[in-house]
């Protein structure tokens, strides 16, 4: 079996300007292969192209140093190389096909020596390597990695998946990347610069023959000038000639016979062309002769060269002198120079040379390209399989720097952090890495105390961690801390579904979410961030579109409309003659006409089995009644969520033993908002129990403003008996609540501090008891670095935000009705507006309307409704629960438990 590769040793190079290349000896035109392989070229050599350098003129081209000779043209062509190759050296580790050693050595590559991986109880010491080598060698592959897949990104081959899970790499698992990447590094990188040499050569290759094509007239026209006495035509505006030299050539034409004249041929870049031809003007003052033409472009020229334009140029001077100086010019002007025969035979045989040499070069290419592609087509079948080895070996090494090494230096000692519950698996896992490496000494794992803040950690799910991001994104919990994350999975959703309230919005949101879990695992592809918000957050969608269906149902409000499910308990039947007051010119007479629940049959006294009745849906007062109830209803929620929070507090004081703060804390913030905001929420539901007539009946807020300024005036009706004695017992005790938390608490601090001042430096200071007091209370006061005055000025603070918190907390709560409010008008606006109209048109173009309109419907409601009044209901409900609800127990002043995980390190992205 055989394979075609390049020749590393030669650099071909087909034709270089003249004035950098001498002729090569024919020794120096055979490559040279370390390997010991057998090469063979591919190119022949004309012979009638190693007379050319005869042919010349002596003066011209054989007395010139560093011009080509036409055998080097041809022998400077593509050399293949073939090699025999076995199976088994085709076979290689994890399928990859053996790589050729190449004898050099990358520049800048330090030998770095490899840690041997052992167990906590193994009798030497962990590594030999140091951490900066250990840390130099992962880089080192993780670079390689990236350079793998670079490459593979730029020749537009997929990477391929990893299909099975694999396990914790071994030791040897570093050698072994390392010498594959090696491998694979050194090929490409030899393959990338064989590649860019030829298709150099191959864009010169181009340019000459685009050079010897272009000429031909060029030679044409010079000759018939020399030949001619009359001066050339002033129509081309690439020629230019003096008329000095016009003159000189006429007399020398018509006394001596035709001159000699000496050229210069090249390839210049067309933007550096307009100032050359400028320099050689001021230089030589028209003594010379320039013709140019700009090379075609062609689709393979393009692909070759890019979108780079260059310009044929030919030079006719006379004299070596001045020819010489026009070769430095070019030079300067990094203009390609190249020699070309002077007659028509010799640039015919140069032209078949060149076109032989291009297709070869092609072939060349295109065996070069079809190889890389090969290797890296391989070797993406393993990379990020490679790549999550290198993560994990990476994250290995790092915390196992942070280890220690004991004093005997054959044992290392790791402190960690470990949940207490998985002591036992964390012990296990140990003996069974200990047995699987051959360890004859069994690890050791001691519980020690120690005075550091446990970090905090809580188990999470697929379904729970949205949650518990939502909570952590507020401040991770103190440890041992009481963790909102279980109430806010309930809480959370339900108060953005009464913002959100509509069965058909929150069916649309539970169904987008369902498809979202459905496809998650193809989402997650798509490494997008919006994607990764919505995948992470898709349990949290769930929930909140199901409550919105609930609390949409008990709006009875679906896209703006009401479901007449368990019929209204109003009936306006009995509110005609001879029942009621209406008649037929009653209807006649009003536009508005309101049912009185007082008379009989009119309201059947049962209210509607679930939700609202229907009949709201289409009264004129609809918008004044919901107001009301929801501005209720957000109340009634805001405290009792609030209460709930205040309770929570009690179980921290009670986990940690602070039952000072209980007594001194809670109980007084408890009664403070019982008596008043409780007793708001007690007068809200009373109200609602008791029959009142509406012109009638006191307001709930007059009534609670009036409370609180002890305005008891005879207008002011109550509503019930003895509400004025309550009411002020109730304000009295909220008030006298606030010297309680403003100053009890500091109070006992003091005396505690000055009673154990008192037992220090009583009468009996040479007692023992005294000593043992007084040592404790030197310790005491070294954790006691707050002074009685911050003590206060905290105290203080806190009672403030605590006592005018309540109130703007419970208006806060307020937003749960604005938002509801605003979400249900915009529904019914888009309802009336467009999706109505189109349903009103009964013209023979109504179903085509009818469609336009739904779209347009279905559109704005995903946009505006769904998208941005769920969003803004989402921001809303996170606000309610990060300051209305959390604050009254929840600090977050910890810090998250980061262990080691292949998984959760997997799935970062670089």
């Amino acid at each position: 079996m055989k394979r075609l590769i390049l020749c590393r040793q030669n650099k071909v190079q087909s034709f270089v300007p003249l004035s950098q290349t001498t002729d090569p000896e024919p020794s120096d035109l055979i490559p040279h292969d370390s390997s010991g392989f057998e090469t063979t070229s591919l190119s022949s050599t004309p012979d009638n192209m190693s007379k050319t350098s005869s042919s010349l003129s002596e003066d011209n081209v054989n007395e010139r140093e560093g011009d080509y000779s036409c055998s080097m043209l041809a022998n400077e062509g593509p050399i293949l190389q073939t090699v025999n190759i076995t199976k088994q050296d085709m076979s290689g580790q994890d399928g990859i096909s053996s790589i050729p050693e190449y004898m050099y050595t990358l520049p800048g590559e330090v030998p770095v020596s490899v840690p041997s991986v052992i167990l906590i109880a193994e009798g030497r010491p962990y590594t030999d390597a140091s951490p900066v080598e250990t840390r130099t060698t992962e880089n080192t592959n993780d670079e390689e990695r990236r350079y793998l897949e670079k490459e593979m990104v730029k020749s537009n081959i997929v990477i391929a998946a990893t299909k099975e899970k694999e396990m914790v790499p071994c030791p040897r698992d570093v050698l072994e990347l390392e010498s594959t990447f090696d491998k694979l590094e050194q090929e490409l990188r030899e393959i990338n610069h064989n590649h860019a040499a030829l298709r150099q050569n191959l864009i010169e290759l181009m340019d000459i023959d685009s050079l010897l094509r272009m000429t031909e007239d060029f030679f044409e026209e010079a000759e018939s000038l020399l030949t001619c006495s009359e001066p050339p035509s002033e129509d081309s505006v690439c020629m230019t000639i003096s008329s000095h030299i016009t003159s000189r050539r006429n007399s020398n034409s018509s006394t001596t016979g035709t001159l000699h004249l000496s050229f210069i041929a090249g390839v210049i870049k067309q933007e550096r062309f307009p100032a050359f031809e400028k320099v050689l003007w001021r230089l030589f003052h028209g003594n010379f002769v320039l013709r140019h033409a700009e090379i075609q472009t062609t689709e393979e020229l393009q692909a070759v060269r890019g979108a780079v334009k260059k310009d044929v140029f030919i030079i006719f001077v006379q004299g070596d002198h001045v020819r010489e100086k026009i070769r430095k010019v070019c030079e300067g002007f990094r203009a390609s120079l190249y020699s070309c025969p002077k007659t028509l035979y010799e640039r015919k045989q140069m032209s078949n040379s060149v076109m032989t040499q291009m297709e070869d070069l092609r072939m060349i290419l295109r065996r070069t390209e079809e190889y890389r592609a090969g290797v890296l087509t391989r070797a993406a079948e393993h990379v990020q399989e490679w790549g999550s080895k290198v993560k994990k070996m990476k994250a290995i090494y790092y915390t196992l720097n942070l280890c220690n090494i004991d004093i005997t230096q054959k044992l290392i000692v790791a402190e960690i952090w470990c949940p207490v519950s998985d002591l036992t698996l964390v012990h296990n896992a140990l003996i069974k890495g200990s047995e699987q490496s051959g360890s004859s000494v069994t690890p050791v794992l001691n519980r020690i105390q120690t005075q550091q803040t446990p970090p905090t950690f809580n188990r999470t799910n697929t379904f729970t961690e949205g949650f518990q991001a939502i909570i952590d994104a507020y401040g991770v919990g103190t440890y041992q801390e009481i963790n909102p994350a279980p109430y806010t999975i309930v809480t959370f959703p339900f108060l953005f579904a009464v913002m959100f309230g509509d069965c058909g919005h929150g069916l649309v949101m539970a169904l987008f979410a369902v498809w979202v879990i459905l496809q998650a695992e193809s989402l997650g592809k798509l490494k997008n961030e919006l994607t990764d918000v919505v995948i992470g957050g898709r349990y949290i969608i769930l929930l909140m579109g199901m409550f919105s269906i609930y609390t949409g149902l008990i709006y009875n409000d679906c896209f703006s409309k009401s479901f007449n499910i368990f019929g209204s308990s109003w009936c306006v039947r009995p509110m005609f003659h001879p029942h009621g007051p209406w008649q037929n010119e009653t209807l006649h007479d009003h536009h508005h006409l309101q049912l009185n629940p007082f008379v009989p049959g009119v309201y059947s006294g049962q209210p509607y089995v679930f939700g609202i009745d229907p009949v709201w849906n289409i009264a004129s007062n609809k918008l004044s009644f919901l107001n009301s109830f929801k501005m209720k209803m957000s109340v009634i929620l805001g405290v009792s969520h609030m209460l709930f929070g205040l309770t929570l507090s009690l179980v921290n004081f009670l986990h940690f033993h602070k039952f000072q703060d209980i007594f001194l804390q809670f109980v007084p913030q408890l009664i403070f908002m019982l008596s008043l905001f409780g007793y708001l929420i007690f007068l809200i539901l009373y109200k609602w129990c008791i029959t009142l007539h509406s012109e009638t009946a006191p307001s709930i807020l007059l009534l609670f403003i009036n409370m609180m300024l002890f305005d008891y005036q005879s207008e002011h009706k109550l509503l019930y008996r003895g509400q004025k004695a309550v009411q002020i017992f109730l304000v009295v005790t909220a008030v006298f609540m606030v010297p309680v938390l403003l100053l009890v608490k500091p109070f006992l601090i003091y005396r505690t501090r000055m009673k154990t001042r008192h037992q220090v430096f009583g009468n009996n200071l040479n007692d023992q008891h005294a000593t043992d007091t007084r040592s404790s209370f030197s310790h005491h006061q070294k954790d006691e670095t707050v002074s009685m005055g911050d003590i206060c000025v905290y105290q203080a603070i806190h009672t403030i935000e605590y006592c005018l918190g309540c109130i703007s907390n419970t208006a806060s709560y307020l937003r749960l009705w604005a938002l509801s409010l605003a979400h249900a008008e915009l529904s019914e606006v888009l309802w009336r507006m467009v999706l109505q109209v189109g349903l009103k048109i009964s013209s023979g173009m109504g179903s085509l309307m009818l469609v336009l309109l739904f779209a347009a419907f279905a559109v704005l409601t995903v946009t505006i409704l769904l998208v941005m009044e769920g969003l803004s209901a989402f921001l809303h409900a996170l606000r309610l629960h990060w300051v209305e609800f959390q604050n009254k127990f929840y600090e977050g002043s910890g810090y998250k438990f980061t262990p080691l995980s292949f998984d959760s390190l997997l799935k970062t992205r670089q």
